[in-house]
């Protein structure tokens, strides 16, 4: 007989989940009580636990992958999809909603110091989705990543594809500028990327770029340079996602701020690029191939 959790332990369990995606593990496991009964409270403790060690190996291959397992029906499943916007079919209706539970967020301390919300921008549908680490001061006076210099370089970049900023989504691991545009920290980038995680498994990209190593390490859950990083593709689908989706690419690249600290790195980057148009089926204009 199924048990009914309280709506607070329901909450309590959805975000213990949700912050176990972002560490990079997917496989739940629902451990019954043994020698005595327990409350709700203390079998949710023990409801995720390591698998077993023959089968670790396999585990961080789908770490390192960033693949999705689906939770195992009839346990805990239920509350990974608590979401506002699962049943919305429009994109930009889902869309909404996610910006409306995220509110004027205060849930983090980043936004002692944020003059607006960074939430995205582009297109609903977009095939490419863009991913950088957080906003700066230009984005923060006004509410839209990448539009300093850095997002005039990747403008410039994804004009070069062949495409337009309209084509594309663009959003940020963290949604409010970090104090003088410093890294974002993990507890941080934890409490805002599952908001980039619906947003991603709403636009449902066919790619994904992730524009830098922050971006990258906290998408993959990977700590690694990005030497290792790039060059690669990365199967990638958030939790709770559309199982129509088949689920998006990911590719690594060079933050557009890094190049403007370090220009000869524009070669490597738009291998990177072209790589992501071979994929879609993008073919760039001729000035960009000469």
């Amino acid at each position: 007989m199924t048990r009914t959790l309280d709506p607070e332990l329901r909450s309590a369990l959805a975000e213990r989940v949700r912050y176990c995606h972002e560490m990079g593990i997917y496989d739940f496991y629902w451990r019954e009580p043994q020698l005595s009964p327990r409350t709700d409270v203390e079998v949710a403790a023990f409801a995720i636990v390591s698998p077993a060690q023959s089968e670790l190996k396999e585990e961080m291959a789908a770490r390192k992958s960033a693949v999705t397992s689906p939770v195992a029906e009839g346990k805990i499943s239920p509350i990974v999809s608590l979401q506002t916007e699962h049943g919305v079919a429009d994109p930009v209706a889902a869309l909404k909603l996610i910006r409306e539970d995220l509110g004027d967020c205060t849930r983090c301390k980043l936004h002692k110091g944020r003059t607006k919300i960074v939430f995205g921008v582009g297109n609903p549908r977009a095939e490419l989705m863009f991913v950088g680490e957080g906003p700066g001061a230009d984005e923060d006076t006004q509410g839209e990543p990448f539009v300093g210099r850095a997002g005039q370089l990747l403008n410039n970049m994804i004009k070069a594809m062949g495409l337009r900023r309209e084509d594309v989504y663009i959003a940020n691991i963290v949604k409010c500028r970090p104090p003088g545009n410093r890294q974002p920290e993990r507890d941080e980038c934890e409490t805002c990327s599952p908001f980039l995680m619906r947003q991603i498994a709403t636009v449902k990209p066919k790619a994904i770029v992730a524009l830098g190593a922050t971006a990258a390490k906290n998408l993959l859950a990977i700590n690694a340079p990005m030497s290792e990083l790039r060059g690669r593709w990365y199967d990638f689908k958030p939790a709770g996602s559309d199982r129509s989706w088949e689920g998006a690419r990911l590719a690594v690249t060079y933050h557009p701020a890094f190049l403007l600290r370090d220009p000869r790195q524009k070669g490597e980057a738009w291998k990177d690029l072209q790589m992501v148009m071979k994929y879609l089926g993008i073919v760039p204009p001729q000035k960009a191939t000469e």
